[in-house]
This record gives structure tokens, sequence and C-alpha cells, in this order.
């Protein structure tokens, strides 16, 4: 049975990954042992209430070789790193420095934006190799040379207990989007849409929390649509604010250039909020067209309106995608689920390798 994880990640903890922060946290709740290597400093002093409430940011070391002496004086059971780049890398010197199995989970900017130059050699060096979408694993293999079958596909998981449908409404009806303002979120298109909708004479207000580099831009592109009455900048915020605002959410949206498998969304499911989001990674997997949401072709900022638009003037078209967005997200998206997996790829893996 695993007992004990080594970590290596970007940064810890960090607001945007609560994937990491929520599966360390299950680990930790069933007992298993989890000890983590930051390769950066986090600058944000924000944290997420599972950090805080379990002492997570207590398992983590920003010194590599003192958490290497760690380890060689008392060895995880495996060595785990969350995205194919730096931390895959030095995960793989980690776990070989201390004679342990190594395997990676591969997001989406690591295989798309920002692969390593070597992907192929991490994927095969290592026992395991995880990604989050089916979308993911076909790009792994096709770009690696490595089967489908190699390679297991585990969805992030969401805190199902945390984000749960509310009966709360919000008048006029609200949009909501949960995204850093960088330029792969694709923001703009989201004002458009916004615009088109205005103009059309729908009432409509919409959420945007998250912050990063392009806020001044995207303020900017707001006044210039004459959207200051219909577009709110939350900035960035921790899950209780995210919550906050999915529980208030009338239709939730993603206008992502590239995604892996989007964890916001994940969040509106298990809120109950119908989605609306491009074909883009794994997002139609996540989002089942036509039943929890609408999928539409990236880029199309009037597909995006006329999606928004259909939800937004149909209240029995959303009730009922509501109730299969959480039914969804209690089948497919909850972080016990994904540690139930992640623990027998793991149990398999250390099993595999001779003693």
């Amino acid at each position: 049975m695993i007992r004990d994880v080594a970590y290596v990640v970007n940064m810890f903890p960090k607001l945007s990954e609560t994937f990491i922060a929520h599966e360390v946290a299950a680990l930790v709740r069933r007992g298993v042992r989890c000890r983590l290597l930051s390769l950066k400093t986090p600058s944000e002093t924000l944290r997420h209430p599972v950090v805080t409430a379990l002492g997570l940011d207590r398992l983590v070391s920003y010194d590599t070789a003192a958490f290497l002496d760690a380890l060689r004086a008392d060895p995880p059971d495996l060595v785990h790193a969350h995205f194919a780049t730096e931390p895959a890398r030095v995960g793989q010197l980690v776990a070989s420095a201390v004679d342990r199995p190594f395997s990676f989970t591969a997001h989406g900017y690591d295989l798309y934006r920002k692969p390593p130059v070597d992907l192929a050699d991490r994927v095969r060096r290592a026992a395991a190799v995880v990604t989050v979408s089916e979308a993911n694993a076909a790009h792994l293999a096709a770009t690696c040379g490595v089967g489908a079958a190699s390679l297991h596909v585990l969805p992030c998981g969401v805190d199902l207990d945390m984000f749960q449908p509310s009966p709360a409404t919000t008048e006029p009806a609200t949009v909501v989007a949960v995204a850093r303002l960088r330029p792969v979120k694709n923001l703009p298109a989201l004002l458009e849409a916004t615009a088109q909708l205005v103009r059309h004479g729908r009432p409509v207000r919409v959420v945007i929390v998250g912050d990063g580099p392009d806020r001044a831009d995207l303020e900017g592109r707001r006044a210039a649509l004459g959207l200051d009455d219909h577009v709110t900048f939350i900035g960035a915020g921790d899950q209780h604010l995210v919550r906050h605002w999915w529980q208030r959410a009338t239709v939730g949206v993603l206008t992502s250039h590239s995604e892996g498998m989007p964890v916001s969304l994940m969040e509106a499911a298990a809120c109950g909020v119908p989605t609306v989001a491009p074909a883009v990674g794994g997002i139609p997997e996540l989002i089942a067209d036509g039943v929890t949401g609408f999928v539409t072709a990236p880029g199309d900022t009037t597909a995006l309106a006329d999606a928004l638009d259909r939800l937004l003037g149909d209240a029995d078209l959303r009730g009922r995608m509501a109730v299969a967005a959480r039914a969804r997200a209690e089948a497919r998206f909850g972080v016990e689920r994904q540690v139930d997996a992640l623990l027998d790829v793991w149990q398999r893996m250390v099993t595999a390798v001779p003693a």
C-alpha cells in the first residue's frame, strides 16, 4: 500500500493550481505522507482554505539539496511530478538519486505550448505517465511514439462537498468566467460576445474572477466596447470566492485558445452551472454538448454569443443542464475518485519494480 509520496512541482502553494492542493489534501486525509519540493518560491500571499486548514504549506521544501538529503535518509515509496516541464526533469533526477520509481502528470501548456524538447524521453523513462484528458493521451501517443494504453487518463478532481449547487439566484442573469488574465484564455472573445448580447437586448452581467498581466488591456477593451456597466473584473481569490460566484452563476464560460482539462469548468459543473466553452483540449470530454452545456468552435465569438443567449433565455433548459452537470461531476470529477485511481496506478507501478 502506498504510504509515502514525494512530489516535485513548479510552485506550491499556487492559487491557479488548486488541483495539486486538493490531490495532496485527499492523500493526507487518507494517512499518506506527502513531501513536496517546490522549484519556485510563491509570490502570492493568498492561500486556498484547504492549504491552511491542513497545513499543506508545512510539507514543502524550497531547497533541492535538503529535500534530497531528507529522502535519502527516509525514502518515499515513489516520486511524482506535476507537469512534464521542469518538475518532470527534476523529479526523474530525484527518483534516480533515491532509487525509487518515478511518475508524472501532464496537463496542458506542458504538452501544447511549452513542451520540453525531450518529452518523448521523459515519457519513456517514467514508470507511469498520467494525463488529464483523452485528447492529451492521443497527443502524447502521436508525438512521443508510445501506445495510448500505456498512458493513464485521470482528470483532476474537485471537492464535491465544497462545490455544490446553491438555491441562490442573481439578477440580472450572470455569466461567470474563472480564468487567469492571460492571452491563452482569449478573454477578448468573451468581451466581444458580451457586446453582441447587449446589442441584441439581452440583459446580462459578466463576472470575471482571476488576475494577470492582461488586466489593463482587457479593462481598456471593456471601456471601448461600452461594457463598463456589464463586465466586472473581481480579481484573484481563494476557493471560497470562486465558490461564491459559481453558486450565483446563471451560466459559466471559458474562451481559451488551449486547455488540458480546465478545473474551473469542473467546479462550475459541481455547482450545477451549465457552461459554454470552445472545443479545445479536453473540453469536449468535460462538457456533454447539449446536455450539460454547449461546446463551440474555437474563436467563434458569434457561436459563443448564440450559445450564451440560448441558455440565458431558456430557464427550463438551464434547469435540465444544471442537474445533468452536477450528476456528471459526481460521476467523473470528484477528487476522491481521482485519488482512488491515482493510488491504483502508483500501487501497480511500485509493485512492478523489482525489489
